[in-house]
């Protein structure tokens, strides 16, 4: 059954995510770990390939024993529709749960920033596997409960940047998010440009949530003299972009290098045979879709089982996938080092955590008292799409 259909027959997601998983309903002794996603955004597919990754660790961690002595993991899912007030809601509703330990984010930034002051109030662990502004972990709270294993723009943006120096394009237009998530970004951009004077941006323009159509921006940058356009925002808007773009001649066509929520959707199905006449390139953390380590066919496995899944290239948000599940382990490790559910005790125990090899690289450690980022610029890389539609890193 369609995900969005269950909406409309008024079944919680929650309840049919976890019969969907095969994971029991709730029992005396769980400890619970929260995901306030965006599942009702009805273009997302972040927040599913989250939701898997998170599933798949707590299946493995559920069999080998769970923690705490027994105890199982399992998850409640909250759809804030990328939404601030919803998300604020579903912060402070899950922060009164008994034994719940953490909360995972999705990929929406303004749906955190603004709830940050009720996360740190609440003293609620926030888990970040996607969400990309640099404020929601260098927010100013000490202590700081905000723990990201993902991409941040203070990243993003010279990978985007340099990609386009070394492309050739010396001039870009900046096409940005009217979000503080596209305002976080362009503060970065005026850092890096200040530090390398070999590019600039000749024009900036704006875009919201929900417009479309970019001919007006895109018109405006292309008169500025701009070789490439630099793309902050998410799939729908971005789509927009791609087809509009493919549509003109083809020497009017400028490329287009993006941050990564484009691959926050089904980018392939939602743009069709423009994107194949479009110079398109991305931001990525982990190239799931090609990766044929031991770990990762260990993950199929058990993909399988729960999702009926065959290939990771059925998962359209991969690095979703890769980061929650990569969290997820590292959440369970200090669950059973802080040996309670007290979330400061959890809190404390992330930044004291040893050595752990993930999927994605080897944490060692994770995250410290002064760094809660698991990630580092060395695992941000350029992509783009294949003929079959699947990610690849630029070689």
């Amino acid at each position: 059954m369609n995900r969005h259909l269950w909406r409309v027959i008024g079944f919680p997601v929650s309840i049919l995510l976890l019969f969907a998983a095969g994971t029991a309903w709730s029992g005396a002794g769980n400890v619970y770990i929260g995901l306030n996603a965006e599942a009702g955004h009805i273009t997302s597919t972040s927040d599913d390939a989250i939701r898997q990754g998170i599933q798949i660790a707590i299946e493995e961690i559920n069999r080998s024993g769970g923690v705490l002595g027994g105890r199982k993991l399992e998850l409640l899912i909250r759809d804030n529709r990328a939404i601030p007030a919803r998300a604020a809601a579903h912060y402070n509703e899950l922060a009164g749960t008994k034994d719940l330990v953490a909360v995972f984010c999705g990929k929406f930034s303004s749906a955190v920033v603004e709830s940050l002051p009720l996360i740190h109030k609440q003293e609620l662990v926030l888990l970040d596997p996607w969400a990309a502004n640099d404020k929601i972990v260098e927010n100013g709270y000490a202590p700081n409960y905000a723990f990201r294993l993902s991409l941040k723009d203070t990243w993003a943006v010279p990978a985007m940047m340099d990609y386009a120096r070394k492309r050739g394009f010396p001039k870009v237009g900046l096409l940005l998010i009217n979000t503080s998530w596209g305002r976080n970004n362009l503060e970065v951009v005026k850092r890096y440009l200040a530090a390398n004077p070999g590019i600039s941006a000749v024009d900036t323009q704006w875009f919201n949530y929900g417009d479309n159509s970019m001919r007006t921006q895109y018109r405006s940058i292309r008169n500025a003299g701009a070789n490439a356009v630099v793309f902050v925002g998410v799939e729908p808007e971005g789509a927009v972009l791609v087809r509009e773009v493919a549509a003109l001649p083809t020497d009017k066509r400028l490329p287009i290098v993006s941050h990564w929520s484009v691959a926050g959707g089904d980018f392939p199905a939602m743009t069709g045979k423009a994107l194949g006449k479009v110079d398109l390139a991305f931001v990525q953390t982990f190239d799931l879709h090609h990766d044929q380590s031991k770990r990762s066919r260990q993950l199929l496995a058990v993909a399988n089982r729960l999702f009926n899944m065959k290939s990771f290239s059925e998962v359209t948000s991969p690095c979703g996938l890769a980061h929650a599940y990569d969290l997820t382990r590292i959440l369970a490790m200090a669950i059973e080092k802080a040996g309670s559910t007290d979330r400061r005790k959890v809190r404390d125990a992330l930044e004291r955590l040893g050595r752990y090899e993930g999927l994605i690289r080897v944490y060692d450690p994770p995250f410290t008292s002064t760094r809660h980022e698991a990630l580092s610029p060395e695992n941000v890389f350029m992509a783009r799409y294949d003929k079959k539609g699947l990610i690849g890193a630029i070689r």
